[in-house]
C-alpha cells in the first residue's frame, strides 16, 4: 500500500515492497476509442492479452475489434458504463484479467475506482488510491502543494460553497477570477469570471457542469493570470522510490478551457526554466509517495514566474509529443512500473531530440462556437506521414456521449518548424468526411504568424478568433464548382461521350449556403459552370476513381479531390485539407422570401441531452434569454430564445436525448 503523503522514501520503499506480487498476463483497458486502442498496442507488444470493456452505443467500436475479450458494461450514457466501477470490476473478474489500466478521462482519477480495484486484488496500472485522492481534489491538493513549497496561484478553496460566500471571496482575490471544479477535468466545470455583474450567472453554470460530469459541485477559486503560457511536466515515479520528469509540454492553444494544440519544447521554456520546473514537479511527486505517470501542470507568466494548477494522476492525452521526442514508450514505462519493476533510466539519461507537435482532431463546428458534433464517418484515410492516434474506419460511429475528441495526429521533425511544416501538410491529407470537424481552423492555427512565431498564450484563439474562423471565399468558390460538376455527373460518374450538351440548372448547399449553378457540357469531360449568375468556369474531369477520388481541372490548375455520397441529396468532398458537405436541393421547393428566420422555432444545436429546462410554457421571453440546457460530449450547452415572445410550447423533457435539429421549444407573439 502506499505510504501517506509526507513519508520519507525508504519508508515507501519498505511499504510497497510488503505488497503481494504483481503479475499479471492480461490486462482489461477501462476507457473506449483511441486511448484504449493505444494502450492495446503496447500491450500486446510485451506480450499482454487484453481486454476491451464497451456500452451499447460502442457495440461495433475500434476498440472492441481490437481486443483479445469484450465485455459490455451498460448502457450509453457514462454514469451507466464507463463510469460504472461495479460493472467494470466485475468485468475484469468475468474476463480472468489481473490488471486494469484506466486510460485518461472516465475513471482514470477515481480514487474509489483504484481502491475498488486494490480491493478485488487487481493491479491498477496508476497511483495509489491514497495519491490520486490527495490530488484529485484541487482544494485539497493546493494545500499540499503550498506545504511542500510549490508555488500556487492565490485564491480561495475553503469549504464554504454558499454563493455569498464565493462572490466575497471573488471580489478579495480581484477581478477577473477563474472557477474551476474542485473534481473536474477537460475543462469541464471551469468559467472565467470577468467582474461582480457576471460571478453569479457563471457560478450556476460551471457548478451545473461539474455536478453532471463529476458528481461534484464544488468549486475552488483562483485569481486569472492574463494571457499565460499553460505548461505541464510530465514526471514518472516507481515503488523503489526513483522519481524522474521527463521535461514539459506547452499546451497553450485552447478552447473552452480545452487543449487543441500540445508541443515540446516549448517555445517559452529555456534549459534553466526546464530544471527548475522539472526539480519543482518531481518534488512534488514524491511529496505525495506518488507511483506511475503523472503531470504537473503550470502556468507560466512573461516574466518567467510558474504557478501550481493541479496534478493530473494519469496518463495525458498528449504523451505522444513527450514520446515522440524522448523515444520512450510512456504506457510501456507504466505497465512496468505496475508490474513492480524499477525505472529503467535516471533523470541524466533522458534524452530529447528535435521538436514534436500534436493536433486534436474533433469533432465540432468552430464557427458555431465549437459545438459538438455526432454522426457516421463516411470516410477515413489518414495521412501515413505522421504518427495519428485514432479509433475510426469507414463507417464508425462517433456517439453524441462522449469527448468530441476522435484523432490525434503528431508530426515530429529535427526542428519546430520542420514539425509544423509536416503537420500542416498531414492534416491537409488526412481525409475526415461525414460530420463536421475542426481540421480546417487547426490548420489555420498552426499557420497563423503568432503560433509560427512561438508566441501562442491560452489568449491565442480568443485574440485571433476573427482570422482562425474567417470565411475563404476563393476556396469556397472552388469547392462549389466542384459540388456542381459532382451533381452533374450524378451516379453514373464518369460522363457519357453521347451525353447531351444541353445546359443543365442546378441548386445545392455547401456548407450551409445556397447556391443556384447553370452547367453546361462541353464534352470529353469538360463542363462550363456558370455559379450565382457569374462568368463559366471550364472545369475538366480528369480522373474518377471508384473510390471516390478523383483529379479535375479548374482554370488551367489540376487539383485533386475526394467525394463520398451519404445519400442520394447529401455528398461530402475533402478539397484542399478540409471538408465540405453539400446538398442536393435542385428538385426542393425555393422557401419564400422571409420564411426562413424568425419562426420562433429553438431547435438543437447537436445531439445531446436535455439537463436543464429554465423556462415553462406560457413564461414570458426576451431575445436571447436561455431556455434549455443540452449536454453533449461532457460538455454543457445554453440554448436561447430566437426572439423575444411567450413560450408557446416545450417539445423536450429533463433527461430525454435529442437529435440535431428537433424542435425545443416555440417562442410565440406575447
Amino acid at each position: 500500500m502506499s505510504a501517506a503523503p509526507g513519508r520519507p522514501k525508504q519508508a515507501r520503499a519498505a511499504a510497497r515492497s510488503a505488497e503481494a506480487s504483481r503479475c499479471f498476463h492480461k490486462i482489461l483497458v477501462a476507457n473506449r476509442g483511441e486511448i484504449a486502442v493505444r494502450v492495446m498496442r503496447t500491450a500486446r507488444a510485451l506480450g499482454y492479452r487484453t481486454v476491451a470493456v464497451y456500452s451499447s452505443a460502442d457495440a461495433d467500436a475500434e476498440h472492441v475489434r481490437q481486443a483479445d475479450q469484450a465485455v459490455w458494461i451498460g448502457e450509453p450514457l457514462p454514469a451507466q458504463s464507463y463510469l460504472n466501477i461495479v460493472a467494470i470490476v466485475e468485468a475484469a473478474r468475468s474476463s480472468g484479467a489481473e490488471a486494469v489500466h484506466p486510460g485518461y478521462g472516465f475513471l482514470a482519477e477515481n480514487a474509489e475506482f483504484a481502491q475498488a480495484c486494490r480491493d478485488a486484488r487487481l493491479v491498477f496500472i496508476g497511483p495509489s488510491p491514497e495519491a490520486i485522492r490527495a490530488m484529485g481534489d484541487k482544494a485539497g491538493a493546493k494545500r499540499l502543494m503550498q506545504a511542500a513549497g510549490v508555488p500556487c496561484i492565490p485564491g480561495y478553496q475553503g469549504e464554504d460553497q454558499s454563493a455569498a460566500t464565493l462572490a466575497a471571496e471573488a471580489a478579495r482575490i480581484g477581478w477577473p477570477v477563474m472557477i474551476k471544479a474542485t473534481a473536474g477535468g477537460g475543462g469541464r466545470g471551469m468559467r472565467l469570471a470577468p467582474s461582480a455583474d457576471a460571478f453569479a450567472e457563471l457560478l450556476q453554470s460551471a457548478q451545473s457542469e461539474a455536478l453532471h460530469a463529476f458528481g461534484d459541485a464544488t468549486v475552488i477559486l483562483e485569481r486569472a493570470i492574463a494571457a499565460p503560457r499553460h505548461i505541464e511536466i510530465q514526471v514518472f515515479a516507481d515503488r523503489h522510490g526513483n522519481a524522474i520528469h521527463l521535461g514539459e509540454r506547452d499546451c497553450s492553444v485552447q478552447r473552452r478551457h480545452q487543449k487543441l494544440i500540445e508541443e515540446t519544447p516549448s517555445p517559452a521554456v529555456s534549459g534553466a526554466l526546464r530544471e527548475r520546473m522539472g526539480a519543482t514537479a518531481v518534488a512534488a511527486a514524491e511529496a505525495i509517495g506518488y507511483e506511475g505517470a503523472g503531470t504537473l501542470e503550470f502556468l507560466l507568466d512573461a516574466k518567467g514566474e510558474y504557478w501550481f494548477m493541479e496534478m493530473n494522476t494519469r496518463l495525458q492525452v498528449e504523451h505522444p509529443v513527450t514520446e515522440a521526442v524522448t523515444g520512450l514508450d510512456l504506457v510501456e514505462l507504466q505497465l512496468r512500473i505496475a508490474a513492480g519493476e524499477p525505472l529503467p533510466l535516471a533523470q541524466q539519461d533522458v534524452r530529447m531530440s528535435g521538436h514534436a507537435i500534436e493536433v486534436r482532431l474533433c469533432a465540432e463546428v468552430p464557427q458555431q462556437g465549437f459545438v459538438p458534433q455526432s454522426g457516421t464517418l463516411a470516410a477515413w484515410r489518414p495521412s501515413a506521414a505522421l504518427r495519428i492516434e485514432h479509433a475510426l474506419r469507414d463507417g464508425a460511429a462517433v456517439p453524441p456521449f462522449y469527448d468530441s475528441m476522435i484523432a490525434k495526429l503528431v508530426a515530429h521533425g529535427r526542428t519546430r518548424e520542420e514539425a509544423r511544416r509536416r503537420l500542416i501538410a498531414g492534416l491537409q491529407d488526412t481525409v475526415a468526411l461525414g460530420l463536421a470537424t475542426n481540421q480546417r481552423f487547426l490548420q489555420r492555427a498552426l499557420s497563423h504568424p503568432a503560433f509560427a512565431g512561438g508566441s501562442a498564450t491560452t489568449a491565442f484563439i480568443a485574440e485571433h478568433a476573427e482570422a482562425l474562423l474567417a470565411p475563404d471565399p476563393a476556396m469556397e468558390r472552388r469547392a462549389a464548382w466542384l459540388a456542381a460538376l459532382l451533381l452533374q455527373l450524378g451516379e453514373r460518374g464518369w460522363p457519357s461521350p453521347l451525353a447531351h450538351t444541353l445546359p443543365n440548372a442546378l441548386r445545392f448547399s455547401l456548407d450551409g449556403m445556397v447556391h443556384a449553378a447553370r452547367v453546361t457540357p462541353q464534352g470529353a469531360g469538360r463542363f462550363d459552370v456558370a455559379l450565382d449568375a457569374a462568368a463559366p468556369a471550364r472545369i475538366e474531369l480528369l480522373s474518377l476513381a471508384g473510390d471516390g477520388a478523383l483529379c479535375f481541372s479548374c482554370d488551367g490548375v489540376s487539383e485533386q479531390a475526394m467525394a463520398v455520397r451519404e445519400s442520394a441529396v447529401r455528398q461530402w468532398i475533402h478539397f484542399r485539407g478540409q471538408a465540405f458537405e453539400f446538398q442536393d436541393l435542385t428538385h426542393v421547393a425555393v422557401p419564400r422570401t422571409g420564411a426562413a428566420g424568425g419562426d420562433g422555432l429553438l431547435r438543437a444545436s447537436m445531439n445531446g441531452r436535455v439537463v436543464a429546462l429554465l423556462v415553462a410554457e406560457g413564461d414570458a421571453v426576451a431575445a436571447g434569454q436561455p431556455i434549455a440546457t443540452l449536454e453533449a460530449m461532457k460538455m454543457e450547452h445554453v440554448h436561447c430564445a430566437p426572439r423575444a415572445g411567450r413560450v408557446a410550447a416545450l417539445h423536450v423533457t429533463v433527461g430525454a436525448q435529442v437529435a440535431a435539429r428537433h424542435v425545443v421549444a416555440e417562442i410565440a407573439d406575447a
